[in-house]
């Protein structure tokens, strides 16, 4: 049995497209028979089955397609060769388009764009003026928020969160309790985890690790295969490459370098314009500070 109808009312989108106005046959939830609902171009964009449902000015096009309990409502926007399904709620003036997935509880909303094969499941949410593209994945509890940047091959996932202008791209992982904010770049194979947060203008990138309760901030950069983990800080314009380790609660800041096979730990500092290099080990209550010269 049909779930809704045509009203008769149209409208034309800029691509030529002529959208339908729907009116519902039965009740769904607090949507009852006989309410007016959004617009979709041809019965294929929302299933007769099930509770899902487009209302508001939301527009379904294309060969996009709503099913299962999944909303799509407000402003929102679901074109091309899309799926929004499950329960999942697409809302504001949300966007998905493309080939992309938007399933299980999974919110996207605010000015969010969603799009090319990217998914975004289980319990995720994406908002505010976040995008999400690419063959990019968030799923678990992660959000993606502010107008942070999530694309390529990457994962998502935890209760991770990235927000602020954040960018993370190629096949990066961001999990756990993560928190990558700021104007930060994470790329490459790089992994943030645990609970870790990189801000500011930090870059990670390469195959580095960034983990437990570690801190990467200002303009710093980890890179290379290195480690900095533990409660372990890189800071100001510091720079961790090749295959060095930062961990413990060592402290690397100012423009200080760490790199090769070097090791910092314990609750060393290394800073200034400081450079620990090679098979070198700063351990213990250590300081390494290299000032330059003023004339």
């Amino acid at each position: 049995m049909k779930k809704y109808e045509f009203t008769g009312e149209t409208t034309t989108l800029d691509d030529g497209a002529v959208l339908h106005r729907i009116r519902l046959l039965r009740d769904i939830g607090k949507f009852k028979a006989g309410d007016i609902g959004g617009w979709i171009e041809s019965e294929d964009n929302l299933s007769h089955e099930g509770d899902c449902w487009v209302s508001g000015a939301a527009r379904v096009s294309g060969a996009a397609r709503v099913s299962g309990a999944a909303r799509v409502s407000g402003a929102a926007r679901v074109s091309g060769e899309a799926r929004v399904y499950e329960d999942a709620q697409v809302f504001g003036s949300a966007q998905v388009s493309g080939s992309a997935q938007v399933s299980g509880s999974a919110q996207v909303s605010g000015a969010a764009w969603v799009s090319g094969e990217a998914r975004v499941y289980e319990s995720a949410r994406v908002y505010e003026s976040a995008q999400v593209s690419g063959s990019a994945q968030v799923f678990g509890s992660a959000q993606v928020s502010g107008e942070a940047r999530v694309y390529e091959s990457v994962q998502v996932f935890g209760s991770a969160q990235v927000f602020g202008s954040a960018q993370v791209f190629g096949s990066a992982l961001v999990f756990g309790e993560a928190r990558v904010s700021g104007s930060t770049w994470v790329f490459g194979s790089a992994w943030v985890f645990g609970s870790a947060q990189v801000s500011g203008e930090a870059w990670v990138s390469g195959e580095a690790r960034v983990y437990e309760s570690a801190q990467v901030s200002g303009s710093a950069t980890v890179s290379g295969s290195a480690l900095v983990f533990g409660s372990a800080q890189v800071s100001g314009a510091a720079w961790v490459f090749g295959s060095a380790t930062v961990s413990g609660s060592a402290l690397v800041f100012g423009s200080a370098w760490v790199y090769e096979s070097a090791q910092v730990s314990g609750s060393a500092t290394v800073s200034g314009s400081a450079q620990v290099s090679g098979s070198a080990t700063v351990s213990g209550s250590a300081q390494t500070i290299e000032r330059r010269r003023q004339r």
